[in-house]
């Protein structure tokens, strides 16, 4: 008998136990959280998905760069780049499409520039999280 309320006693405090790090569950439906990426310098942040958005805009801006053949032959255009942080905290490329081959490379060099992170979280391991950011090269000529 007691050996019977010992193991229900550890599976019961196993089960609450993971109920909390885990996720919510309810009537029989488990939710987990997925934590994004954590950008350096926002370890502290109150938001650090806000953060994230905002340090990403803030490289992009920063490490843009219009490659000079493209600019003086007034080519233009929309390169779309999907890529992931991945389990160790970079940057992957998974599809870059629009635009020239030049402009690509740009945009590939951009986010490839990127620094490594705390990667995302799903259920408390980490976990590649996919993001999608457009480039616009335009000339203004």
């Amino acid at each position: 008998m007691k050996k019977a309320f010992l193991i229900l006693s550890i599976l019961f405090t196993t089960t609450l136990f993971s109920q909390e790090v885990w996720g919510d569950v309810e009537k029989n439906k488990v939710t987990l959280k997925e934590i994004p990426p954590i950008w350096p310098g926002c370890e502290n942040a109150s938001n650090t998905s806000d953060c994230f958005t905002k340090k990403l805009s803030q490289h992009v801006a920063k490490n843009f760069r219009y490659p000079a053949s493209a600019y003086k032959a007034n080519v233009q255009g929309k390169v779309i780049v999907e890529f992931t942080v991945n389990e160790q905290g970079l940057p992957e490329i998974q599809k870059v499409s629009g635009g020239t081959a030049a402009l690509q490379e740009e945009a590939k060099r951009n986010i490839m520039a990127i620094p490594k992170m705390k990667p995302g979280m799903l259920g408390g391991k980490p976990r590649s999280i996919k993001y999608t950011i457009p480039f616009n090269f335009k000339t203004g000529k």
